[in-house]
């Protein structure tokens, strides 16, 4: 029976040992909307009392909560850290106009600028909301409304009376003169951009319109070309001063429009001359390019009309930012939108650069630091941002030392130094006849100070330690 007890006794002491022994951690746990530091990932294990660091995704910035996990007992504490969706917040006040937000001010949304009666928003009318905040050219609401010049339409009558002023929503009618039809919309209005919406119409003749006088009996003279018709005839007609019956004429559409319905033909038929039917539109020019890192803003793609390059954030124009819809396509070349660029960080610093990263260093460039000896404080990367600055000075190293424990009654195995480096680690044993309070494990913490705090080892009474038996 002795036997069995002291055999007992024996494998009692042997699991109280072995669930002594502290247990690694397994690569930590994924979150949403968070990546851990470029530091930890790729580690397959990590030592007890180990932590890691979490930072928000891109698009997300932190709420609240802790970045760091613990491994405690082969498992990682819970993370606290919450990363909501990034917001720009509130753009500013706009004097003389208010901003009309299209959202919540989330990376991919808009707000738009709108001014007081009485005054004109110039240029861009909004910004958009991105990572490193709004972007684009803050609106401005400048004195004075907008207004539309007075349409001119050939052999019309206005409807509507005569303003010296037209402005924004103001309309105007029209009819037309007798021998005319109306080719479009019959009522139009001021746009806020000072253009008509819809584009004003014409007056075009009517079957039953009559022409000049023929000089002989059945014969006509120089066909009329009615302005605004945007055509003219043949030139090999402009010269003749009079057409047999019979004869027909030529009509080519100016330059910059192109035929869009109708013939491009009218005859002599007794001393009149047939209705001209052609119709000439403003020639297309379609798309004015592709601009990597930018785009293109249009008044129209039509002849006459303009398209402005716009850059996106963190990058500038090179070349010319105007591009005009002529007869033979779009005038100039597509510019291009190159990045912003930052010069090399400055500051002193006793940290290390991580990789291989040499100038330039271009709008999103990031460089990395590391400490070889000590800890990092301040940001263990920087960015170039969209103004050719960097987003931190470099971050700097200090060396972080905890002094040798003393712990009475204690031991611990490895080498004993007088100074320990910030992470090493130590696990305590209570010498025979002590007994533990605390964490036997314990690492040297970035505030040079044990963490947790090293246990303390008070000797068992002599009963107490024969009643085990």
């Amino acid at each position: 029976m002795r036997t069995v007890g002291w055999t007992i006794l024996l494998l009692s002491l042997a699991l109280i040992a072995s669930a002594g022994v502290p247990k690694k951690c397994s690569a930590p746990p994924e979150y949403p909307h968070t990546a851990l530091d470029r530091e930890f990932t790729g580690a397959q294990t990590f030592v007890p009392g180990q932590k890691v660091y979490y930072n928000c995704a891109e698009d997300f910035s932190p709420h609240r909560g802790s970045r760091a996990v613990q491994c405690v007992d082969g498992e990682w504490t819970r993370l606290t850290l919450k990363c909501e969706k990034r917001s720009c917040g509130n753009a500013g006040d706009l004097p003389n106009g208010q901003l009309h937000y299209e959202g919540n001010s989330y990376v991919g949304e808009k707000v738009y600028a709108v001014c007081d009666e009485g005054y004109t928003v110039r240029g861009l009318n909004y910004m958009i909301c991105k990572a490193t905040g709004w972007t684009g050219d803050f609106p401005t609401c400048e004195e004075g409304e907008a207004t539309c010049s007075t349409p001119t339409v050939a052999n019309s009558v206005s409807t509507s009376g005569t303003v010296s002023v037209i402005r924004v929503g103001d309309k105007l009618a029209f009819a037309c003169s007798q021998g005319f039809q109306l080719d479009g919309a019959q009522q139009i209005t001021c746009g806020p951009d000072g253009q008509w919406q819809p584009q004003p119409p014409k007056c075009l003749p009517s079957p039953e319109s009559s022409q000049l006088p023929t000089k002989e009996a059945g014969e006509c003279g120089v066909p009329l070309t009615f302005a605004k018709s945007n055509a003219n005839l043949a030139d090999k007609y402009i010269t003749m001063t009079s057409f047999a019956s019979g004869d027909k004429v030529h009509y080519v559409c100016d330059v910059g429009y192109i035929q869009a319905g109708g013939s491009s033909y009218r005859r002599c038929i007794k001393g009149k001359w047939t209705p001209l039917w052609l119709k000439c539109e403003r020639k297309p020019c379609g798309s004015a390019g592709e601009i990597i890192n930018g785009q293109f803003v249009y008044t129209g793609v039509e002849f006459g009309d303009k398209a402005t390059a716009v850059c996106d954030e963190g990058y500038h124009l090179v070349g010319q930012g105007t591009r005009n819809c002529m007869s033979a396509g779009w005038d100039g070349r597509v510019p291009t939108c190159e990045a912003v660029e930052c010069g090399e960080p400055t500051g002193v610093t006793n940290a290390k650069v991580t990789g291989n990263q040499e100038p330039p260093f271009t709008y999103k460039s990031v460089v990395r630091y590391h400490c070889p000896v000590g800890i990092l404080f301040g940001q263990n990367q920087i960015w170039c941002t969209k103004d050719g600055t960097w987003s931190a000075p470099p971050p700097k190293c200090k060396e972080i030392t905890c002094r040798s424990p003393n712990v009475p009654g204690a031991y611990w195995t490895g080498t004993h130094r007088r100074l320990y480096q910030y992470r090493d680690a130590i696990t305590f044993e209570c010498k025979r006849g002590y007994k533990m309070s605390g964490s036997r494990y314990s690492a040297c913490g970035r505030d040079g100070q044990w963490s947790p705090a090293v246990p303390k080892c008070t000797r068992s009474s002599r009963r107490n330690h024969w009643r085990n038996y």
